[in-house]
This record gives structure tokens, C-alpha cells and sequence, in this order.
């Protein structure tokens, strides 16, 4: 009785819970999409797309395309990168290319050489900028 719940839950588990792995020592080479989070310890070049968080550990290396809800690195990423929410960078991460996120955390001594977009700072800066000129207006 009890063991045949067990198995329906298992079976109906959210694959957006599921963590996916490219262990160290791997060598991907394409486009990946996933609902899960990711964890990458070896290499990926291509597209990696997710609704969920991506991990690069530290010997993890990701060149290419990568969207994602959130992302911490301490290895190495090189091109665009898209975060919605969250990116905390390591104190052993590289990252070079361009990155568009929410939200950005730095550790010290990590090499940050990219292009920077910050989703809601750009928003709040131009509505300060219009709300000091209508003030400046008004005065």
C-alpha cells in the first residue's frame, strides 16, 4: 500500500526540480534546453537554455549562449549571457563576453571582462532622470 505511493510521486515529479550534470572530463558540442537546473564541471559549446539555475563549477567551461533564471560561476564563461533574475560571480570565475542580468554579485578577484546590461537599473535611472527633469520643470 505504502510502496505504490512512493512510486506514483516519483513518477510524478516536476522535471523542473531535476538537476542536469556535464561532468568534468565531458565535452559537449551543440544546443541544450531544459527546464531543470544545470550544473556544468566539463566543457559545453553551443546553447544552453534553462528556466532554471545554472552552476559552473570550477572547472567548468561554457563558450557560447547561455540563457538562464539565475547563475553562479566559478569557472569560466566566454559570450553572451542572459540572466533573468540573479548572477553571482566567484572569486575564481572568468567570464568575457556580454552579459544582461537583474541582478549582479562579484567576489574579489574575479576577471570580469564584458559588456554589462542591467535589466531594472537601466529602467530606474531613466525614470529618476525624467522625474528630476519634471521637477526641474515645475521649479
Amino acid at each position: 500500500m505504502f510502496s505504490e505511493n512512493k512510486k506514483a510521486r516519483k513518477e510524478t515529479s516536476s522535471p523542473s526540480k531535476e538537476q542536469n550534470k556535464i561532468s568534468q572530463g565531458t565535452t559537449f558540442k551543440g544546443d541544450i534546453q531544459a527546464q531543470g537546473g544545470f550544473r556544468v564541471e566539463g566543457t559545453l559549446e553551443g546553447t544552453l537554455i534553462t528556466t532554471g539555475k545554472v552552476v559552473i563549477g570550477k572547472s567548468g567551461i561554457i563558450k557560447g549562449e547561455m540563457k538562464c533564471e539565475n547563475a553562479d560561476v566559478e569557472g569560466s564563461f566566454s559570450g553572451k549571457l542572459k540572466v533573468n533574475s540573479a548572477l553571482l560571480l566567484k572569486s575564481t570565475a572568468q567570464i568575457e563576453g556580454e552579459v544582461i542580468t537583474g541582478k549582479l554579485s562579484i567576489e574579489p578577484g574575479a576577471d570580469f571582462n564584458a559588456t554589462c546590461a542591467m535589466k531594472s537599473s537601466v529602467k530606474n535611472l531613466n525614470d529618476d532622470k525624467r522625474s528630476k527633469e519634471k521637477q526641474g520643470k515645475t521649479a
